[in-house]
């Protein structure tokens, strides 16, 4: 190689050799020496100053022979008088300042000072507070058991701020580095151990002698060797080599010459508590200008006093403003819909005020096939053709007519077809394979609208706590149109009530198996079942066994109001009812019979002696004194003739006679659409309005429910108090807090439980409601739920929690007692909401108690409770994003933490005061920062619970037959 490399090769490994290496981050001036900050002097900024004060600058004693690897010791260092603190820079009395700064210019000849503008005093003063003028030294002792029980002798903390350097006295002697800087060194037993600075700094001066400095940028140098940092028992190196982000140093008055201040910053947090680092017996020194305080302001120094919100606060209120915001937008157009609707509204109801009835019910080859597993995919692939081979047909061809103002018994033994035929005449949701038609033959001088049909399936079912009048007033709310006001309603139930003959128990109450006490009688109930159908002016009545279960005098009270709804002069309407085995005067009520036997038509015409003499003419004649009803079952039952229909010559003249080109046609093809519904007659805010009153009735009249959840939680909740009694600060009782949390959460986990009962037990009401287009799932819902969280798990949660809190001596201020009851009520909001979906989506109640059961302990296990989240195998960690009380137990135990608790314990000896969130994080993997983030989570399980709720009840929950 050429010489000229090997010149500039050495020339660069001269310059990086004597490139002089500063301590204390000191800026080198040449080769050989770095400028130093106060209290420090030697060629690498490495010995401390022993006695003296900051004007002495380079002629300021030092420790001797102290080097960057033999450490100075200050402990044989004695300061002035009017100075004080480890390394002598705090100034304490008002005129060393000016005396020391006199002193070293006469002996030394140095610098003058810098003068204030404008002519102020420039007399130097020491200012004594933490708030700071111009550039201001303190010293604090670092005082915390745990810290002391590994390094037992004194130490202690020096901290020179300067805010601006244009206004110190002295830079570089009473000062350093830049405005809005901080330099500070860590002392143990007169040895310093490591050193930090950190720049953008901001003072925050109170009013009350306080002051709080934030900066940014902080890094810190451990010196190798020190006790500190490897020449102890504990080696500090790498966390404080690792101290980096934002620090603030926070100040109290001065009180009785001295302060307390706090240094924070994220480690130190972690290890200390929510305060940091405690430092004791701070005092200050400033030498300062007096003309630069008078001129000083008041107010505080830092650019914005202000925090800004986290982004967690910020995001979660951008959510409960957009939920609160989307319940108003709500409402506003519930209210304006049905202002519209009321003011406006027209319909069929003001079509001759308030007839009904009118149209003839007309069916044609109805074929019903009921496919076996084998031979159907289901709904989603509908058959093109008939039957195939193991496929039952449950009704062959079956055709008939019944006009308005007649009464239509089906009858035929079990398993006849009887049933399924009038589902599918009243559009009901079938799962086999149907084809015919269906017509609805009108008048047409009143309109050509879809009739309105009523359906009364064959069990009752119905509101047990409300009372008759309650019942059908409830029906009329839902079912008339808003246009049609609530007097009218009420007159339309009072002559449903005249007309059934319900007036003498018009306020007794229903009763039934949901309810303790006894209601009205079977034949009353089947009346008010009738009377829900009748006060929506149906334009077609179909019964399915109106009189099954009851006695004669009952069905015979039954069939008797049939026909009168049939045979009404104003409003005559077509009424069908499937009877099952009726004595001789209730088949004398009937105008027409369908006799059916094993899905084929033996007989379809008129009624009362008809069929026995067209039967006597093949040759089954009916026994004198023979209830013809029994015959004709007897007959179906033994299938001996061929299926002959007299009635339906007449049923096509009737249909080519009556029937117009506007009559209304459904024709039956396929397999029938599981997801049709009907649109309830009520606006949303009225379904939600009525729902609500009837709940509030139901809650009113049975507090059995209510009462037993507040007595067993005031019970539970003087138990678990009394379990975690004033739990201790040490380990073992933050242990015993984080358990007591865990119990609540659990607790109400599993009372939760009843929500999915609650469900079972008002799902079969709510399936008729709803097949008759009462209201909509989502109105049934959000009653429900609000009727179900509020009395039975809100309040509830809330006495439990209440108490314990309080008797487990946990956290006591008032901010962190409402976050704790808020975290409370989101899980058991949570909980509801998935308890209430489990029950919507499975039928059977012991599999849907079953499956919450054990997804409840699967919560239990990936809670961080019993297993700590990091010891988890990664494979399965994931999981814990699915347990809802994982969230809600970390989320109490920050809020729990986060008013700066602290433990003070004794292990084997040694002292430990330590900061409760350190505690938290070993032993169960809890994040303090993540409080925001749960309460999120929990959040998103709330709206992805509620969101997959309506999704089933609205595809899941519904009638099918």
């Amino acid at each position: 190689m050429s010489p000229l490399f090997w010149s500039i090769s050495l020339l660069f490994a001269i310059s990086v050799r004597a490139q002089v290496i500063c301590e204390n981050y000191g800026v080198p001036i040449n080769t050989s020496a770095c400028a130093c900050p106060p209290g420090f002097g030697g060629p690498t900024c490495s010995a401390p100053a022993c006695g003296g004060n900051i004007f002495q600058d380079t002629q300021r004693p030092l420790v001797p022979n102290a080097s960057d690897t033999s450490y100075g010791n200050l402990s044989t260092c004695t300061c002035p008088a009017g100075w004080s603190g480890t390394g002598c820079n705090v100034c304490q009395a008002p005129t060393v300042c000016q005396s020391s700064f006199n002193a070293a210019s006469s002996s030394t000849g140095g610098p003058n000072i810098q003068q204030p503008p404008n002519g102020l005093n420039g007399t130097l003063t020491c200012n004594t507070f933490p708030r700071v003028y111009a550039a201001g030294e303190m010293s604090c002792a670092v005082i915390n058991p745990t810290l002391q029980a590994v390094f037992p002798f004194a130490s202690s903390l020096t901290v020179l701020r300067t805010l601006n350097t244009s206004s110190t006295p002295q830079p570089n002697s009473t000062s350093f580095g830049s405005s809005g800087s901080i330099y500070a060194q860590l002392w143990y037993d007169g040895v310093e151990q490591f050193y930090c600075t950190a720049s953008a700094c901001q003072q925050d001066a109170q009013k009350s002698g306080g002051s709080t400095w934030s900066c940014s940028g902080l890094k810190c140098t451990c010196r190798p060797g020190t006790a500190f940092c490897g020449g102890g028992t504990l080696n500090l190196t790498a966390p404080i080599d690792g101290l980096s982000g934002n620090v603030t140093i926070a100040c109290d008055p001065v009180s009785n010459g001295a302060s307390t201040c706090n240094l924070e910053q994220s480690v130190l947090k972690t290890l200390f508590g929510p305060s940091g680092l405690p430092l004791k017996s701070c005092t200050f020194g400033e030498c300062v200008q007096q003309g630069v305080i008078d001129t000083a302001s008041d107010t505080s120094t830092s650019a914005n006093t202000n925090k800004p919100l986290s982004g967690g606060v910020v995001a979660g209120l951008a959510v409960v403003g957009a939920l609160l915001g989307l319940a108003l937008l709500g409402l506003f157009v519930g209210w304006w819909i049905r202002r519209n609707q009321r003011r406006f509204g027209t319909g069929d109801f003001d079509q001759g005020k308030g007839q009904y009835g009118g149209f003839a019910v007309e069916w044609s080859d109805v074929t019903y096939i009921i496919p076996q597993a084998h031979g159907s995919k289901g709904w989603l692939w509908p058959r093109q053709s008939g039957a195939s081979l193991g496929d039952k047909i449950a009704l062959d061809g079956i055709s008939g007519r019944v006009e308005p103002g007649q009464l239509l018994g089906i009858l035929g033994p079990s398993g006849a077809g009887k049933t399924t035929l009038i589902e599918i005449l009243a559009n009901k949701s079938k799962t086999g394979y149907t084809s015919g038609s269906v017509r609805f033959p009108g008048d047409p001088s009143r309109d050509s609208r879809t009739p309105r049909i009523g359906f009364v399936p064959q069990q009752d079912v119905l509101p047990a706590l409300l009372t008759v009048r309650e019942a059908l007033l409830f029906a009329a709310r839902l079912r008339l149109p808003e246009y049609v006001s609530d007097a009218e309603k009420r007159q339309r139930v009072e002559d449903v009530l005249e007309q059934l003959g319900l007036t003498n128990v018009r306020d007794a109450r229903i009763g039934g198996q949901t309810s303790h006490a006894r209601g009205i009688s079977g034949g009353e109930a089947r009346r008010v079942s009738i009377g829900l159908e009748l006060v929506a002016s149906p334009d077609v009545l179909i019964l399915d066994e109106p009189t099954s279960g009851l006695d004669s005098v009952s069905a015979a009270k039954v069939t008797a109001v049939l026909h009168n709804v049939a045979h009404n002069a104003d409003n005559p309407t077509a009424v069908i009812a499937t009877i099952h085995q009726p004595n001789s005067q209730i088949y004398r009520t009937f105008d027409r019979i369908l006799l059916l036997a094993d899905g084929h038509t033996l007989y379809e015409g008129p009624g009362g002696l008809a069929p026995a003499e067209h039967f006597a003419a093949q040759g089954s004649p009916c026994g004198a004194g023979y209830n013809i009803a029994d015959h004709l079952l007897d007959l179906a039952h033994q299938q001996s003739m061929e299926p002959y229909k007299p009635g339906l010559e007449k049923v096509v003249v009737n249909k080519e006679a009556g029937s117009n080109s506007a009559s209304p046609t459904r024709h039956v093809e396929g397999i029938l659409k599981k997801f049709t519904s009907l649109r309830s007659a009520a606006s949303f805010l009225t379904q939600l309005e009525v729902l609500a009153g009837r709940e509030w009735k139901v809650l009113r009249r049975d507090k059995t429910f209510f009462l037993a959840h507040m007595v067993i939680s005031a019970l539970v909740g003087v138990f678990c108090g009394g379990l975690y009694f004033k739990t201790s600060l040490t380990i073992a009782g933050f242990q015993s807090r984080v358990g007591c949390l865990f119990f609540l959460g659990s607790l109400v986990a599993f009372s939760s439980l009843s929500a999915l009962y609650n469900v079972l037990i008002t799902r079969p009401l709510f399936v008729r409601e709803r097949s008759n287009a009462y209201y909509s799932p989502t109105a049934w819902l959000l009653v429900r739920l609000i009727f179900d969280v509020v009395p039975l798990r809100i309040i509830p949660a809330m006495v439990v929690s209440t108490i314990t809190y309080w008797m487990a001596g946990l956290e006591p201020h008032a901010a962190n007692f409402f976050k704790f009851l808020f975290i409370i009520v989101l899980y058991t909001i949570c909980m509801t909401v998935f308890n209430f979906l489990i029950g919507s989506a499975i039928t059977n109640g012991g599999l849907a108690l079953l499956l919450s059961t054990l997804i409840g302990f699967f919560q239990m296990t990936f809670a961080g409770f019993f297993v700590h989240i990091g010891s988890i195998p990664p494979v399965l960690r994931w999981l814990q994003w699915l347990c809802p009380l994982r969230f809600m137990l970390e989320a109490l135990a920050i809020n729990e933490v986060s008013a700066g608790l602290e433990i003070n314990d004794n292990l084997q000896g040694v002292p430990v005061h330590i900061s409760a969130s350190l505690v938290m994080s070993l032993l169960f993997g809890f994040k303090s920062s993540e409080y925001y983030r749960d309460v999120l989570v929990l959040f998103a399980y709330i709206v992805g619970f509620g969101a997959s709720l309506i999704a089933v009840v609205w595809i899941w929950v519904r009638e099918t037959r």
